[in-house]
């Protein structure tokens, strides 16, 4: 799962032509913290980072259980 949202979040920054120094900027984080986001093999990440990762490239994040 984190691999897929890392991916889309990767995606959506290269879609609206935000880099990660920019990226962080906005979400009131360090560029190391960003890193550590959109890395694919790192799992260690709040519902709060992702929430705000989400709102800053204008998307909802939704977690569902099935």
């Amino acid at each position: 799962i984190k691999r897929l949202i890392s991916y889309n979040l990767l995606e959506e920054m290269q879609k609206q032509n935000i880099n990660r120094t920019e990226m962080a900027k906005r979400m009131s984080t360090s560029r190391a913290a960003l890193n550590r986001l959109l890395n694919p093999n790192n799992d260690s990440v709040t519902l709060s980072t992702l929430t705000k990762a989400a709102n800053v490239l204008g998307k909802k994040l939704i977690l569902e259980l099935q």
